[in-house]
């Protein structure tokens, strides 16, 4: 199926229900049900969020894995983080303590108050305070390698995350999921689809989970609901609105401590915060609006806005350090009082012509956004006389918290606009070359209300690609492609002048396979990303930062996934990833990026044939393997290597009923997912035992 014959999912829908109305025999379902058959083979065809356009991905001068709704499914996945180790090159990043998603892509994140930025259906959506994200509404994860900011603005040059969430169908439909496992876990999400009129479609989602953990006092609860609808106006265009509430609570938790450098010394259960702190609750909403219309068969728009917001509010107690003894863990207790809110508007154009025997498909676009962000923070400093302290070993819970003191009170503004333009260029049967470029205005101000100042800054930046693509047979392409990224810094220097943004630089070069029926594919690629203006401390006065420190980062990427025979579904993946510090006012060059494993892998194999007794059954395995990384960003210790096993089954009774086991750390092993310093290393689940019942109708 070529780029410009393939009919978007959305417009697609409308013109299949008008049909439907006009007594079409043949009228299909919306298109994203067709596709279905190569979506279950975990061979992806399309990712929108790679050009924003339906363009097939061996075509796509650019490495993207898509992680589709059935891999999510067969391993059981409930947060998205537990989706990671089933792409090359991304990589656990210090989480806040349970409270969201961080993560990098060939080495580069976000940072522990931000986390790392993704898109949900192309609007960014990591701005401001939003749980760890529940896959219930997930239809497909799509990994996008390198720098996104030519199509996306403010992003790190490694990669980026575009969520594609389930949307409503004309065809009724109701699922009803119950799970329960160790650790106290219990889950229920119930999803209805189906029209609500002649022209329109709904959907709403509802979860409710409960979750212990392998960690002391640490349990976490969810509650969300997700509304969508769909409304075909007409042939030509299309209406569609997907919303998020929920709540989610769960205790700070920064985990363990590493002494003299070395993890074990206490168990993975040892909770060393207090108790009686309770939960952290986030409260968050999100809303998306798009109209889209089709102008002809060659042109159309689409015009979008999103709003998110956002509260994050409790108590916590943190290590600070550990003291000579190498028992005594000294710790602060803070209050925080976080809020924000988040608007953006996107609008753009499509079209496709001709000009000779090079044939376009030209992509327009400008979006906008304004974003806000109270911090409240209260704390007490441990001192010799009230350190606040526990003993690792031997630790007593129940200490009488010390009052708070004012810390910070701040009030943040961005705004942005950024206009983007795009060219798919076909020279002939097998020659594709992608250009495009963005030009960003980006302004911040910050208001510091404890000392009663004021920063703020103004940038511009332009964000080039350029890619091509040689279609060498119906089963391999070849593709090279490089591009820039930008990302503004926060905060101020010495003189109190706004520092300059990171500037990012890409090159990527590769081969991807498709099997001749699209069922199996494979990516390999290798890549080289250097990023500048990394803050760094002022070597002139150590409380202070100046943006000038670089980092690099370097690999070979693979990729593999499909269908391979009638029986067997696989999917595997291979990461070298060197990512190092360049230039820094404290760290010497050479030193390694914090929590990247220079090699990381994974493969998951299932078996499926029909059952002897209802109609299928599906049993397999799989194993995750991350290599050593560095604790923090001094490399003052190091994560260790750990190799994980994970077994599964299904059983399809009936169209209706299917009963699932899923057992992630078959052998219960003890390791760590990701750090932050040395008084903050998160451990990994031990072994978790989940068995689930799903009910479709």
């Amino acid at each position: 199926m070529s780029s410009s014959r393939f009919k978007p999912r959305s417009l697609a829908l409308a013109a299949t229900l008008l049909a439907t109305q006009a007594g079409a025999e043949d009228a299909r379902l919306p298109e994203v049900v067709v596709t279905g058959t190569a979506e279950d083979s975990y061979a992806s065809r399309y990712a929108t969020g790679a050009t924003r356009t339906e363009t097939p991905l061996r075509e796509i001068p650019q490495s993207v894995r898509v992680l589709p709704r059935t891999l999510v499914d067969d391993i059981g996945a409930t947060r998205l983080d537990q989706t990671f180790d089933y792409a090359s090159g991304v990589s656990r990043q210090n989480g806040f303590g349970g409270l969201w998603d961080n993560y990098a892509i060939r080495g580069f994140s976000g940072n522990e108050n931000t986390g790392a930025g993704y898109l949900v259906n192309g609007f960014a959506a990591n701005r401001g305070y939003t749980a760890p994200r529940d896959t219930a509404t997930i239809e497909r994860i799509e990994v996008l390698k390198g720098p996104a900011s030519s199509l996306y603005g403010s992003s790190d040059p490694g990669g980026i995350l575009n969520i594609v969430t389930r949307q409503p169908q004309f065809k009724p439909a109701q699922t009803y999921e119950l799970e329960t496992g160790n650790y106290d876990h219990y889950r229920g999400v119930a999803d209805i689809t189906g029209p609500l009129g002649e022209n329109v479609a709904g959907r709403l989602i509802a979860v409710a989970n409960h979750d212990g953990s392998s960690r002391d006092f640490v349990n976490t609860q969810r509650y969300l609901l997700a509304p969508s609808l769909t409304w075909a106006v007409g042939p030509n265009t299309i209406i569609e609105y997907t919303g998020e509430i929920q709540r989610y609570t769960v205790p700070l938790d920064r985990g363990v401590v590493a002494v003299n450098g070395h993890l074990g010394a206490v168990p993975r259960s040892r909770f060393l915060g207090e108790p009686n702190d309770g939960d952290i609750r986030l409260d968050s909403q999100s809303h998306q609006l798009s109209v889209e219309h089709q102008f002809s068969d060659d042109w159309k728009g689409r015009v979008a806005m999103a709003y998110r917001g956002g509260s994050l509010e409790g108590f916590s107690t943190e290590a600070t350090a550990l003291q000579a003894d190498g028992r005594t863990l000294t710790r602060q207790r803070r209050y925080r009082d976080f809020q924000s809110d988040d608007v953006s508007l996107q609008a753009d154009l499509t079209g496709k012509f001709a000009t000779g025997p090079v044939r376009h498909e030209l992509l327009l676009g400008v979006d906008t956004y304004r974003f806000s962000n109270s911090q409240v923070l209260l704390r007490r400093n441990p001192s010799a006389a009230a350190p606040y302290a526990i003993d690792i070993y031997s630790p007593v819970y129940g200490q009488t918290p010390p009052s708070l003191l004012p810390n910070t009170n701040t009030y943040e503004r961005q705004t942005n606009v950024g206009f983007y333009t795009q060219d798919q260029m076909q020279f002939g049967e097998r020659w594709r070359v992608l250009a495009g470029a963005r030009f960003d205005i980006y302004n911040q101000s910050l208001d510091n209300r404890l000392r009663g100042t004021n920063t703020s800054q103004h940038q511009t930046a332009v964000s080039p690609r350029i890619g091509v693509t040689y279609l060498a047979s119906q089963n391999i392409s070849l593709f090279a492609n490089a591009s820039r990224s930008f990302r503004p810094n926060a905060g101020s220097d010495a003189s109190g002048n706004a520092f300059s943004p990171e500037h990012g630089r890409a090159v990527e070069a590769g081969v991807k396979f498709d099997s001749t029926d699209r069922r199996t594919s494979a990516t390999l690629a290798v890549f080289d990303i250097r990023k500048r203006n990394v803050l760094t401390t002022d070597p002139l006065d150590a409380s202070y930062q100046i943006a000038a420190g670089e980092a690099r980062s370097r690999g070979v990427e693979l990729d593999v996934a499909g269908q391979i025979t009638t029986n067997w579904r696989v999917t595997g993946n291979f990461a070298f990833t060197d990512a190092e510090v360049t230039q820094d006012a404290r760290l010497a060059s050479g030193t390694p990026l914090a929590n990247i494993p220079r090699t990381s892998a994974s493969v998951m194999a299932i078996y499926e044939d029909q059952a002897p007794i209802g109609q299928r059954y599906g049993v397999g395995g799989g194993v995750r393997y991350v290599g050593t990384r560095a604790g923090d960003s001094q490399n003052s210790f190091s994560l260790p290597t750990y190799t994980l096993a994970d077994v599964l089954a299904y059983w399809q009774y009936s169209k209706t009923v299917r009963v699932s086991m899923n057992i992630d750390n078959l052998f219960d092993r003890t390791y760590y997912t990701s750090s932050y310093s040395s008084v903050w290393v998160a451990p990994g689940l031990g072994r978790t035992v989940r068995v689930g019942l799903r009910l479709s109708y």
